[in-house]
């Protein structure tokens, strides 16, 4: 059985603050700081450039991807760290599309977050070719599966709601079609069980700096499935995806497996805090954490459709069905979180209407639970929110 009170004393929350957005930035791990000191001190600082070997700087990435696996159910040595979820996304449905070249269709739903329908367009429009990115809305899916499709791109968990699409069943769709899959695990690593071995995805790809901890612009990862590992080609030619990138060779050889799909030099010290932050992980497991999440997110649910009449929930009522965040609908959302944040309950907006709170039982108990739905409620019946100071443009929401 997890303790939840020791891995919530891991973490450096501000006092005063129920920090209910996790699902947007995960907050600070207090060995994070510790682990990255001693990296800019000892390691950086009196090892030099010869850290890459002595402090094993250059295997960071397959290292650290390998401990991510073991939260999404991927194969051993098939994942690897290093720069942006938007490159990870533009690797693997490059990849994609190569794979499966008689096809010209990327399917993709309306609530995919922006980001990937973005990368998915610039990379349509750079091919030509009659390549499309079609979208559909997300419960239409299925159905919108047929012989035309390359790729499926999709978010396991829609960032507004955190509804989320069934990963084996739409996989088993896709292949049964012909098309292989692309899942965004942004929302879903290391906040409920992913199984990409087990539903047969073929790529996936996913940030760290939500519910894995990294700090902000932490690195993302990205999956390849074994069978793809040796023919997938990498679209990013980066000198560390060679196969001998201290060769220098004039031309591109991809490296071995997984390692093809490295592209630049590592983020060193924001591994180093993921690396610390994934150590929490070591004290729980991610079916003990998803078990609480749904209690919390059952808990919150109950006590603000109690306090706050006038909130429409925006997700998915049975939790089997939603990740691990809560949204509810309000037409002057934006004000009332600012209202909200500065009675020191931290949630976020997305537009047009959404109040999203995330909830990481590595750091949320139930009594923060308890006192955010009052705190809302309060707020909602004291019309703090229609003040000029809450209705201020922010930037970031």
């Amino acid at each position: 059985m997890t303790d939840f009170a020791a891995t919530r004393a891991m973490f450096d929350v501000p006092p005063g603050v129920i920090y209910l957005d996790g699902n947007s930035l995960g907050p600070l791990p207090k060995a994070a700081a510790e682990r990255v000191a001693r990296t800019l001190t000892e390691e950086w600082g009196e090892m030099l450039i010869t850290a890459w070997t002595r402090a094993g700087w250059m295997e960071m990435p397959r290292r650290i991807g390998d401990r991510i696996g073991r939260l999404i159910g991927a194969e051993p040595g098939s994942v690897v760290m290093g720069d942006t979820l938007s490159i990870k996304v533009y690797q693997a449905l490059a990849a994609a599309l190569e794979l499966n070249p008689t096809r010209r269709v990327i399917l993709s739903d309306t609530g995919n977050f922006p980001s990937d329908l973005y990368i998915a367009d610039g990379l349509v429009q750079s091919l030509g070719r009659g390549y499309t990115l079609r979208t559909v809305a997300p419960e239409a899916v299925a159905e919108a599966l047929d012989e035309t499709v390359a790729v499926l791109l999709l978010t396991e968990a829609d960032y507004r709601s955190g509804r989320l699409h069934d990963m084996a069943a739409l996989t088993a769709k896709a292949h049964a079609v012909g098309a292989l899959t692309v899942w965004d695990l942004a929302h879903t690593a290391g906040a409920i069980p992913v199984r990409l071995a087990q539903a047969g995805a073929d790529f996936a790809v996913g940030c760290t700096y939500k519910y894995l901890n990294s700090g902000p612009g932490g690195p993302a990862f990205i999956y390849v499935a074994p069978r793809h590992a040796e023919t997938a080609r990498p679209a990013l030619s980066g000198w560390l995806g060679h196969e001998s990138p201290f060769a220098f060779e004039p031309e591109y050889r991809p490296g071995r497996g997984i390692e093809r799909m490295r592209v630049g030099t590592p983020p060193i010290i924001q591994l180093a805090a993921l690396d610390a932050a994934l150590d929490i992980w070591d004290m729980t497991t991610i079916e003990a954490v998803r078990a609480r999440s749904i209690e919390l997110t059952e808990l919150f649910i109950a006590r603000v459709e109690a306090a706050c009449p006038g909130l429409v929930l925006a997700s998915p009522r049975d939790p089997a069905q939603r990740g691990s965040q809560v949204s509810f609908r309000h037409p002057e959302g934006a004000a009332v979180m600012q209202a909200l944040i500065a009675r020191g309950v931290i949630g976020d907006f997305r537009a047009p209407d959404i109040l999203r709170f995330g909830f990481t039982p590595l750091f949320i108990g139930p009594e923060e639970v308890e006192a955010a739905a009052r705190i809302l409620g309060e707020v909602l019946a004291q019309g703090g929110w229609d003040r000029p100071a809450a209705k201020a443009p922010a930037a970031a929401t």
